[in-house]
């Protein structure tokens, strides 16, 4: 039988949830969905066609009784919930964050093995396509050892949620700790995970989640401050060193760079390969093989051969639409389900996801105060 899964919080990316869920009827399907505004819900369930609705999540999880919970509220409620979801019996996903810090994070991560529940967080763009190939690159020894690694997330606040961030003081993002990056820097941070191993036992990451990684992290704010209030505070700009055994990481997170795009680049001891999510590709950089003007004029026709076969493999994904824009969250998705079904282990280790709690609580340490709303 499939899977009955509730998603909790009726905003944008609840859509997106629900659409992937029904492209798999076999494992899963939304039975019930909640919001604070009951018309939020009800307008959700109206155009998926889901019965049931509720501004009530008590009352949802004792009507509906649900295998899976998708939390996807704003992250000041996710641990509240989580915590009530695993109390009644489901097994999480929650969008990230995980929770507001580390400590929370790591007492919902003891929650869900206390309750012999999975748990598991929204890193989708781990399991895009172009960043599972760079993974496999890795895997198979053709980049070498990581020397150093770049995460890049390009975020525009002229889209319609930077929009509302900035419309708004009393906007979710301003409450939080690390506001606007708080929202967006786990898409950057967990795709430097395997190139920054951790070997030590799970305890001892928990005890001393940082171990021997240093961080070192700026932020500042680049636009223009013009409201007199705690918007006029959010940081825009994030730059984050990371040095650890043998290898660094830089993570870079800018409102203002175009296009908005991002990326993950990998310096090896055998290679040097970029996964671009904004281009769909993975490429590897070409190393000249003739002498002198000659190898400098053709490892540009290399490179663009790869972005040429690249190109035509996501063509022929399209043409078999399998070439999505959710791809990775659909990716996860069953990856989740799959553990549950088959109680293996959930596809993001717990321990990574307290790493970058950790990483955060520390990034957020160094940055300048940002206000919240009076």
């Amino acid at each position: 039988m499939p899977l009955r899964v509730a998603i909790v919080g009726c905003g944008k990316i609840a859509d997106g949830h629900i659409e992937e869920i029904q492209k798999m009827p076999a494992a899963a399907r939304v039975v019930a969905v909640a919001d604070l505004e009951l018309l939020m819900a009800e307008q959700i369930a109206t155009r998926y066609g889901i019965a049931a609705f509720y501004d009530d999540f008590d009352r949802l999880l004792t009507i509906e009784r649900p295998d899976v919970v998708h939390i996807t509220t704003p992250p000041l409620s996710h641990l509240a919930l989580a915590t009530k979801a695993i109390d009644a019996g489901a097994h999480v996903y929650v969008e990230k964050p995980l929770t507001l810090c580390y400590a929370d994070s790591r007492r919902l991560v003891a929650h869900a093995r206390t309750g012999r529940k999975k748990l598991t967080i929204g890193y989708s763009y781990y399991f895009d396509p172009p960043v599972v190939a760079l993974r496999d690159l890795y895997a198979r020894g053709v980049v070498g050892d990581p020397v150093h690694v770049e995460s890049f997330l390009g975020y525009s606040l002229a889209s319609p949620f930077g929009k509302a961030i900035l419309a708004d003081e009393r906007h979710w993002v301003h409450r939080m700790p690390g506001k606007l990056f708080q929202n967006n820097l786990d898409h950057v941070l967990y795709k430097l995970l395997p190139f920054l191993p951790d070997g030590r036992p799970d305890q001892d990451v928990e005890e001393d989640p940082l171990g021997d990684l240093r961080i070192t992290a700026q932020g500042w704010i680049r636009r223009p401050q013009r409201f007199g209030d705690a918007r006029d505070t959010m940081l825009d700009e994030l730059r984050v060193q990371f040095t650890g055994s043998g290898s660094s990481a830089s993570a870079w997170l800018s409102s203002h760079i175009r296009p908005s795009t991002q990326f993950t680049r990998v310096y090896g001891t055998r290679g040097t390969a970029q996964a671009h999510q904004g281009l769909g590709s993975l490429t590897m950089d070409s190393e000249a093989r003739l002498p002198s003007a000659l190898g400098r004029l053709t490892p540009a026709f290399g490179q663009g051969m790869q972005f040429l076969r690249q190109g035509a493999r996501n063509l022929l994904r399209f043409a078999r639409n399998d070439f999505h824009y959710f791809a990775g969250m659909n990716q996860l998705f069953s990856l989740f389900y799959e553990s549950i079904a088959t109680d293996g282990p959930p596809p993001i280790a717990y321990r990574d996801m307290l790493r970058i709690s950790a990483w955060m609580d520390e990034i957020w340490r160094q940055l300048p105060q940002q206000e919240g709303p009076a």
